[in-house]
């Protein structure tokens, strides 16, 4: 992966390329999951919610869309913060939360699943507390609700 980093504003060309991202990482988060089958629903989710409420920043590489993070600043969640495997444990998550830090100076709330030990870790390290264990309504998996407050 190449150091020269850019950290853009979301454009509709990005649409393909971010939903390809996510299918990537959760696909490799969770190798149990069939995340391929799931894209036309996250399309839909990716099209008709989160873009029309949220910001979206995206990093690239050479091109190539290699993470984002999405943050609604009506009510201060992360919906999405995604990197690509091949840069996990680089500082791209990192930058990436500071970017959602600056969309939403006042505090960010978020929901991670509690087996995603490598995501809860990394929340922990940016200031995020637990404030309430909760269940995913669609897949039931046993969740965190995650708070940061400036």
């Amino acid at each position: 992966m190449t150091t020269d980093t850019i950290l853009r504003p979301y454009r509709p060309a990005d649409e393909e390329p971010s939903i390809n991202l996510w299918q990537r990482s959760w696909a490799a988060t969770y190798p149990d999951i069939d995340f391929a089958s799931r894209v036309p629903w996250w399309r839909t989710r990716w099209r008709d919610e989160l873009l029309p409420a949220a910001h979206v920043i995206v990093a690239e590489a050479d091109g190539i869309l290699i993470g984002y993070v999405t943050v609604d600043p009506a009510t201060h969640y992360l919906d999405q913060l995604v990197v690509a495997p091949e840069a996990w444990g680089t500082r791209l998550g990192a930058d990436l939360m500071v970017q959602a830090k600056m969309l939403s100076p006042g505090g960010l709330v978020l929901h991670v699943n509690q087996d995603n030990a490598r995501a809860v870790g990394f929340y922990k390290k940016h200031g995020f507390a637990i404030a309430a264990e909760e269940a995913n309504p669609i897949s039931s998996r046993a969740t965190y609700r995650m708070e940061w407050k400036a």
